[in-house]
């Protein structure tokens, strides 16, 4: 719905409404991102990480039975998948990862409270799909409030410090180059993130492009969260056949 009003907080209340919803019925959560979801995405993910006294094993320090009790109640985020973004810092809104630079391909509409596209989308954005899907994805774009942008940083949390991580990463996008995706990798390994990063030789969506790719990697990070195999993969998602070679991270 468009609003100019729109701010971070929404974004981030309405994502963790949705782990809530999950984590309340017993499930755990791999929250997966995109472009500005990323910072959205990793800040919703406050408080719904495991405890400090269980490992990402999921075997706890206290009691097997009030482990148990506990899992009964609540589950948790056990991960995040971030396609083609960034990861973001407590304490900064998404524009100031930018510097509060403005980038070329949008420019800030004061008057209508928006940020308005300065490129054609099937080109910047999905120049990799057939002009038909193309255009299909174009119109399902709407706007993007400046507020959102620009303000909210009480509400941005580093939740990739939390949980585990993997990564994809889109070769040949034009909105967020791919040297600047494989330079923030290293950095935040060095801030103690837990990261697998991977590559997919897309425009900035890969999951439009080439989705069995991307559920191939979707489901490795399952197994890799969970430490059991997602079931009834198709063949054409076996192991065999990966296309990216994952760059392991540590921890």
């Amino acid at each position: 719905m468009d609003d100019p009003m729109a701010s971070f907080k929404d974004d981030v209340k309405a994502v963790r409404g949705a782990i809530r919803q999950e984590t309340e019925k017993g499930r755990d959560v791999i929250v997966i991102t995109h472009s500005y979801g990323g910072t959205v995405g990793n800040s919703a993910v406050k408080g719904f990480s495991r405890p400090p006294e269980l490992s990402t094993s999921g075997q706890s320090s206290v009691s097997p039975s009030t482990s148990r009790e506990r899992n009964a109640e609540t589950r948790h985020v056990i991960g995040i998948i971030p396609i083609a973004t960034g990861f973001c810092f407590t304490g900064l809104t998404f524009m100031d990862h930018f510097l509060n630079i403005t980038p070329p391909f949008f420019r800030v509409n004061k008057k209508t409270g928006y940020a308005d596209l300065t490129v054609r989308p099937q080109k910047f954005f999905y120049h990799d799909l057939p002009p038909a899907e193309a255009d299909h994805a174009t119109s399902m774009l709407t706007t993007q409030s400046l507020k959102a942008l620009f303000e909210g940083r009480e509400y941005s949390y580093s939740g990739w410090l939390d949980v585990p991580v993997w990564f994809i990463g889109t070769v040949e996008d034009q909105g967020l180059p791919i040297f600047v995706q494989r330079a923030q990798i290293g950095m935040v390994r060095v801030l103690g993130g837990r990261v697998v990063y991977t590559e997919l030789k897309t425009s900035h969506s890969p999951f439009l492009s080439q989705p069995k790719q991307v559920v191939q990697i979707v489901l490795q990070a399952f197994e890799s969260f969970t430490g059991t195999r997602a079931d009834d993969t198709p063949e054409t998602l076996e192991l065999a056949n990966r296309p990216f070679i994952p760059l392991k991270g540590h921890g």
